[in-house]
């Protein structure tokens, strides 16, 4: 097995859209991007071209009054205090090409409950801080947002970082787990990951990769990573281990790759002469699909799985020829395959997001909006005049959440803090000549290999 290692530093654990002023934090730098799923599938991100931010970014907040950190009663007469909920997420900077589109999930969410009365009369006031992608100024970002929000909904690469300050504070946060472990750590208990519940902070394998590659007909695996980023390379290393678990060879985990490397060449020279017929890229998709690119120069056989990349932009996109019979996972469910959670993100994104009949959303979109809608949940289930305190109670008293039914499995809230869910699904996706279609209309489970840990430290 060929191996190559540049490991980077540990984590620690209605109506018309108008644009949404952004605010920026910092430096465009990047540690650590986000790209683990134990195979929910190990979790990386997409990167090719998006709708523009102008397109995407809505709801002014220019002069609303912003929420205090308790909705405090009002008289009979006077309408309920509005509520500021702050979406962070890398607009600018390395991780834009990501998470530039996700407000819009995030935007249409807000603007669907306010458009059913806010939550309770509450309005809803929807702000983006753009992290720019910056370790530097990270803390910044949150700092802001703990000083204008209600809660906090994350999908940052690097909030991690600044995760101390909203815990310390008491806010209520929900978002996307894959930044870090201190979604299941302590004393996190005011964060709740909408996508998976919470985290392990031993990261152990899935047996959901090497199953699937094994009952696709790999023999011979390899996995890539970003060396800067361990969420990156501890995706390619489990990767590799669930392969090995279901009996499969590995033939080469290169963890060695530079943040948003195209130049695949050399690497995709190895992958043949390790006769390796399936791969796994656990980085963002335009090296995802760079990769695929020069595999298929190369003249090598193989099949991938990719953690993201189910997305539009990508259909008739120039990588699209080389990734023909490729899978894509989906955590979300896919609009293909209608429930009323669905129906009912498509109806929105169709009206405050001007989605087309055609489209249907980016990871990062459905992350959004998954985010806000649980944050949306805690606020209902604290009651008319909602505190954080209240919200983060509630919420971890919540037994059965599934984001209306985009997500596989009900997460309970109760009892899932520090582990991951019993049973891992996601839908899987494979590339055709005009589009994507389902591999099946049920999502493909796996669960956590018992005694193994891909923790950094």
């Amino acid at each position: 097995m060929t191996t190559f290692n540049n490991g980077g530093p540990p984590g620690p654990g209605e109506g018309s859209v108008q644009v949404q002023p952004v605010t920026t934090a910092g430096e465009r730098l990047l540690t650590r991007a986000r790209h683990s799923f134990p195979l929910r599938f190990n979790r990386t991100q997409r990167l090719h071209p998006r709708r523009s931010l102008t397109a995407v970014l809505s709801v002014s907040v220019a002069g609303l009054p912003l929420a205090l950190a308790v909705a405090t009663p009002t008289p009979a007469s006077a309408s309920p205090a509005p509520i500021t909920i702050v979406y962070i997420t890398s607009v600018t900077g390395p991780g834009a090409a990501e998470d530039a589109s996700s407000p819009a999930g995030f935007d249409a969410r807000i603007a669907m409950q306010n458009a059913e009365g806010g939550v309770d009369g509450h309005k809803l006031v929807p702000q983006v801080i753009d992290d720019q992608t910056s370790p530097s100024e990270i803390a910044t970002a949150v700092q802001d947002a703990d000083s204008k929000a209600f809660g906090i909904v994350s999908q940052s690469p690097l909030f991690f970082l600044a995760a101390k300050y909203p815990q310390q504070q008491g806010i209520p946060v929900t978002g996307s787990y894959s930044d870090g472990p201190e979604w299941g750590q302590q004393p996190y208990t005011n964060m709740f990951a909408a996508d998976a519940g919470s985290v392990d902070s031993k990261y152990p394998v899935n047996t959901q990769a090497g199953a699937f590659f094994k009952s696709h007909g790999a023999t011979v695996l390899g996995t890539y990573g970003y060396g800067i980023s361990p969420s990156s390379s501890r995706a390619a290393e489990q990767t590799a281990q669930s392969f090995q678990h279901a009996g499969g060879k590995v033939g080469v985990v290169d963890t060695s790759i530079p943040f948003g490397g195209v130049a695949f060449t050399s690497i995709a020279l190895v992958a043949k002469q390790d006769h390796v017929n399936a791969y796994a890229p656990e980085m963002d998709s335009n090296s995802n699909y760079a990769l695929a690119t020069a595999l298929k120069q190369a003249g090598v056989q193989a099949k991938g799985l990719f953690a993201t990349g189910y997305e539009p932009d990508v259909i008739n996109s120039p990588a699209w020829p080389s990734l023909q019979g490729d899978y894509f996972a989906s955590l979300y469910r896919p609009w293909v395959l209608p429930d009323a959670g669905t129906e009912q993100m498509q109806a929105a994104m169709e009206k405050y997001a001007h989605f087309t009949k055609s489209d249907f959303p980016t990871f990062s979109q459905y992350e959004a909006w998954a985010g806000a809608d649980l944050m949306i949940k805690g606020l209902q289930l604290a009651g008319p005049n909602p505190t954080r305190a209240a919200v983060i109670k509630d919420l971890r008293g919540l037994k059965s959440y599934n984001a209306n039914g985009l997500l596989p499995n009900p997460i309970d809230y109760a009892t899932v803090f520090g582990h991951d869910e019993p049973h891992q699904c996601t839908w899987v996706m494979q590339a055709g000549k005009s589009g994507f279609t389902p591999v099946s209309s049920k999502p493909f489970c796996g669960t956590d290999i018992p005694g193994t840990s891909t923790a950094t430290s």
